[in-house]
């Protein structure tokens, strides 16, 4: 999966919308380090300003004592520039984000690579896939879809769309269908078609969560009586906006498959971008991607530097 385009103009340009997109966390945490440090000396209570000031930001409690206290023991001067505190918090959260900055790559050796789409409803689960299913299109892979969240008959519609822009074939079925079923065929025929991708969405009705734990069960093995090791990734899919309930989200989703990795979109709503740092800290997985807005090339691989970089309001 890679950005809009290569070189350094697209990076660029993703740079760009990824620091406009972050714009509220940035306000949230930058801001508040600016207003800390102003005309103040670094001591105690400002420390503990900052503390304060990273946990409402989402970082979570231990990242944010860690950091502030390595604030603390920095040879800051005693009347410091904000600016420095904000490079110095961008370095510290960037080396926590690195171990799982990891952009999602595509088994070519298997035919097809079946990815499994998680996420409760509303995290934008289908207009996610949409997007991966366009990338990966243009980096020259085949893609077909399959719509099991039969639950919404406004899923399926939604993803029949993305369909028709992409030219990926989808496979939907009525509302109320077998979704297992339908993920069964949907592998029937991406391996006659020889397709290099299946992108299979699935319903996230967290309300009736055991339903939807024998729901993703059960397409899990079905997929395995055609293919022993599919699906071969599965993608949790979380909104920023909800904060420290990503927490309990990835919690749930985990007691039902094994998540392989994270895709964080509607950054752009949200002042809780921090979230991504606990993330980090709690559970280590892979966070393939970030989303900060409606076009295609608003989701894009995570990067550690660029994200923190953006966060604190540092230059590259």
């Amino acid at each position: 999966m890679s950005g809009e385009g290569e070189g350094e103009g697209a990076a660029t340009g993703w740079r760009a919308r990824l620091k406009s997109g972050l714009a509220k966390s940035s306000a949230a945490v930058a801001g508040a380090i600016n207003d800390i440090f102003v005309k103040r000396p670094l001591d105690a209570a400002s420390i503990k300003d900052l503390e304060d000031a990273l946990i409402a930001a989402d970082l979570g409690v231990d990242a944010a004592r860690r950091l502030s206290q390595g604030v603390a023991k920095t040879a800051f001067d005693k009347d410091p520039d904000p600016a420095d505190i904000r490079a110095f918090l961008a370095a510290n959260i960037a080396e926590i984000l690195d171990p799982v900055a990891m952009p999602f790559v595509p088994d070519d050796t298997c035919k097809p690579h079946v990815v499994l789409v998680c996420g409760v409803n509303g995290t934008g689960k289908t207009t996610t896939i949409g997007k991966l299913a366009s990338q990966f299109q243009a980096e020259g892979r085949s893609v077909m879809l399959a719509a099991a969240d039969t639950f919404r008959a406004a899923a399926t519609e939604q993803l029949q769309i993305w369909g028709e822009r992409t030219g990926c074939e989808v496979i939907a079925a009525a509302p109320g269908a077998d979704a297992a079923g339908l993920a069964f065929e949907a592998l029937q025929r991406a391996r006659a078609q020889n397709i290099d991708l299946l992108l299979i969405d699935t319903a996230g009705r967290l309300q009736n969560k055991s339903d939807m734990m024998n729901e993703l069960k059960k397409i899990m093995r079905v997929l395995a009586k055609q293919d022993a090791a599919a699906p071969h990734s599965v993608l949790l899919i979380l909104d920023a906006t909800t904060g420290q309930n990503a927490h309990s989200q990835v919690q749930v989703f985990a007691e039902m498959v094994q998540v392989t990795g994270l895709i964080v979109t509607k950054l752009d709503g949200s002042s809780k971008g921090g979230v991504l740092v606990s993330l980090a800290e709690r559970f280590g997985l892979p966070v393939h991607a970030i989303g900060v807005g409606e076009q295609i090339g608003d989701l894009s691989p995570f990067a550690a530097a660029d994200f923190a970089n953006s966060l604190l309001d540092v230059d590259a």
